[in-house]
């Protein structure tokens, strides 16, 4: 018990030296904290005080540097206003100058006006004074043509009107003499240069197109073995022959040409089918109508073949692609068109040539002008079957099958039938007439050819002033002798050109024909 109670006392004896201890460190710190404080406040008190002296002396510096500033702007303001108010006096006195320059420059203007006011008016009392008297010579000229007019009249017993007319028929006629005259030279020259140019070209195009020259006719010539096959063409009372002729529409002629039997037609696709059945009953040796009826369908057959791979070989050969196969088919029946005795597939594939020759040399569309060229007669394949020309039928054909518009143009125009819209279209007329007029190309009936060579000369004949005309060259150049009396070297011109024109007007003819007018002066005397 007593230790215990030992230990409480001891244990309160420590706490009490913990709570002295504790005490006293509390009053130290606090006593330590009131003195420092102090401390403290002393320092800050003459750190305000020091501070306050320094912005005392900084403030006054600043016064008195702010005092400096000013004095030296306001020294420059006062510089700056003077040396300002120095170049505005300066200039002031220039464009008081300037202006005093300008007035002395009017003045002097308007004293130079006033002269030549002055001098105007005087002009215009001379002119005054000059029109009046320019009207009185009027007069005077006027009454001394009267009486020269008069005395004219009198002299020459011709009134006024009477000896304008002449006067103006005089005129007239050295007006068109000089006319003439320039047409002339103008006409020679275009054709030097044009004719120059068009020879290049053709005979370009004419070189580099070496077409055969094909003639056919309407009659086909079959051989036979021996003569007494004709008469089993001609088979028992007839009926071989009329069969044959029914069902191919075309005549055999059988007469005492040996070793021959004649075709004549004017189609040539049903003289070809009839020629080509005949020639295989003649190899078959069996004829009667139903071997003849076999025969000729076999043979169309045949031709219908034919016709379409020269269509197709025509295509390949000029290059042209894309023909509707109507088309194509058209073209391989012209193979048995001929006009002229020329046919008509070989001159449509020689004109395409020349037309992209001359297309090529003129720089223009080339596929177009062999296309046009190739199909320009396609017209003529069913011209026989079809009513109205052959180029309005090909123009026609060439729409359905859907060609372009230009084709159609150039197939329309190649015979002058349409004015000209491009230079394809007249380069496939020039292909078409260099094809039709080449030597050998064409040939016609003797009847045709004179009534085409008399025709000719009376349309020459029916010109005044022609003395005689004659027509030479086959037809293709028509030389005329004029009267020289009559007619002048001038209007010699004009009338070449115009029977030109009326030669394209009344007459149809392959190729082209010159005119020739021929005047010739004749100076006669005699010696005695």
């Amino acid at each position: 018990m007593i230790t215990e109670f030992s230990s409480v006392i001891f244990y309160i004896r420590e706490v009490m030296i913990i709570i002295y201890y504790l005490a006293i460190a509390i009053v130290a710190f606090s006593v330590g904290a009131f003195i420092g404080y102090i401390v403290r406040k002393k320092i800050a008190e003459a750190k305000i005080t020091s501070a306050e002296e320094a912005s005392k002396k900084l403030l006054e510096e600043a016064q008195r540097g702010a005092e400096a500033k000013k004095k030296e702007a306001i020294l420059e303001a006062k510089e700056e206003a003077h040396k300002l108010r120095s170049e505005l006096d300066s200039e002031t006195r220039e464009r008081r100058n300037e202006l005093q320059r300008l007035e002395r420059r009017l003045l002097q203007k308007e004293e130079t006006l006033d002269r030549k006011s002055e001098a105007m008016e005087r002009k215009e009392e001379g002119i005054q004074s000059l029109e009046q008297e320019l009207d009185k010579q009027k007069k005077d000229v006027a009454e001394v043509l009267q009486q020269q007019m008069d005395e004219l009249v009198k002299i020459s017993n011709l009134s006024f009107n009477q000896a304008r007319e002449l006067l103006l028929k005089r005129v007239e006629e050295e007006i068109k003499h000089e006319t003439a005259m320039l047409i002339k030279d103008y006409e020679t020259q275009a054709k030097e240069e044009g004719e120059k140019k068009a020879r290049e070209i053709i005979s370009l195009a004419i070189q580099r197109c070496a077409a055969d020259h094909v003639a056919e006719s309407t009659v086909s010539v079959v051989a036979l073995p021996n003569d007494e096959m004709k008469g089993r063409i001609i088979g028992r009372e007839g009926r071989n022959i009329r069969t044959l002729e029914t069902l191919t529409g075309i005549d055999l002629i059988i007469d005492d040409t040996p070793e021959a039997v004649i075709l004549s037609g004017f189609d040539p696709i049903r003289r070809e089918v009839a020629r080509t059945a005949l020639e295989k009953l003649i190899l078959d040796g069996r004829i009667h109508p139903a071997r003849i009826e076999e025969m000729v369908e076999k043979a169309q057959k045949e031709i219908e073949q034919k016709i379409r791979e020269e269509g197709e070989q025509a295509t390949f050969e000029t290059g042209v692609n894309g023909l509707h196969p109507e088309l194509i088919k058209l073209l391989g029946r012209l193979q048995y068109r001929t006009s002229y005795g020329q046919n008509v597939l070989k001159h449509s594939i020689e004109v395409a040539s020349l037309a992209a020759v001359m297309a090529a040399e003129l720089e223009v569309d080339v596929t177009l002008a062999k296309r046009a060229g190739l199909l320009h007669d396609i017209g003529k394949a069913v011209d026989h079957e079809v009513e109205g020309p052959h180029v309005t039928i090909g123009a026609n054909l060439a729409k359905k099958y859907r060609e372009s518009n230009e084709v159609i143009h150039a197939i329309a125009a190649h015979h002058g039938d349409e004015a000209f819209r491009s230079i394809e279209a007249v380069l496939v007329a020039a292909a078409d007439a260099i094809s039709a007029a080449r030597p050998g190309a064409r040939r016609e009936t003797l009847e045709a050819y004179i009534k085409r060579l008399e025709k000719l000369e009376e349309i020459a004949n029916s010109f005044e002033g022609v003395e005689k005309s004659y027509a030479i060259q086959a037809g293709r150049e028509i030389r005329i002798i004029i009267k020289p009396e009559k007619i002048d070297d001038a209007n010699a011109v004009t009338m070449a050109r115009d029977l030109a024109k009326s030669i394209e007007k009344n007459l149809d003819y392959p190729g082209q024909i010159k005119v020739v007018v021929i005047r010739e002066t004749r100076a006669v005397d005699y010696a005695k």
